[in-house]
């Protein structure tokens, strides 16, 4: 889950006036949540470097344009989020990856109620070690859109509203995706976690 820092918006004006320290500060604080969604949305460790380096380019070069009607950190991931996505476009020309287009047919605007938490959630899985590769591995095996709005919800702990103004999608949508996604991964860790204990039962 990202912190924030207590005097973000005193460093963001000063980044936004020239100081090339206070935009050091934000850089230092955020870059590793901004590297672990760029490598959760490629797959791709050399892509994930790529797309942070760029983000925070872009971030520096566009600065005075950000209005701060969202927190800098979500302005941030709507940044990285496309840096990544070209990149997984880029990487195989054959891939169409549309946010917007419904996943299939069970997909509507209505919103879903909340999935009651399970004894080894997706999100506390993440926290743990010696799953965080598990549930890497599952998340690659997620369709894009599914995988997306997983990591923006559940591990970068962005709101709906947050994760709809990043996405471009409806809050219901990202209610019912966040769902799904959740669903799928649950079953995904589930598989492991029973084939684990086969194993050490053996």
């Amino acid at each position: 889950m990202t912190t924030h820092l207590e005097n973000e918006a005193v460093l963001v004006s000063e980044a936004q006036t020239g100081s090339a320290e206070s935009f050091s500060v934000l850089v230092k604080h955020y870059e590793r949540q901004i590297y672990r969604l760029s490598k959760a949305i490629t797959g791709n460790l050399e892509d994930a470097e790529d797309a942070l380096q760029e983000t925070f380019l872009k971030a520096y070069k566009n600065l005075k344009q950000f209005q701060r009607e969202s927190r800098f950190y979500t302005w941030l991931v709507c940044i990285a989020m496309n840096e990544a996505l070209s990149r997984l476009r880029r990487r195989n020309s054959a891939l169409c990856v549309s946010l917007g287009d419904p996943i299939d047919t069970e997909e509507s605007e209505t919103a879903p109620r909340e999935i009651k938490d399970w004894q080894d959630n997706p999100e506390e899985c993440y926290n743990q070690t010696e799953l965080r590769g598990i549930l890497f591995k599952a998340l690659q095996n997620l369709e894009t859109p599914l995988g997306v709005v997983f990591v923006l919800r559940d591990v970068e702990g962005l709101s709906c509203e947050e994760t709809a103004m990043v996405t471009g999608l409806s809050v219901p949508v990202v209610k019912t995706r966040s769902m799904r996604a959740r669903s799928k991964l649950r079953k995904k860790l589930s598989f492991w976690s029973e084939k684990r204990s086969t194993v050490a039962a053996v």
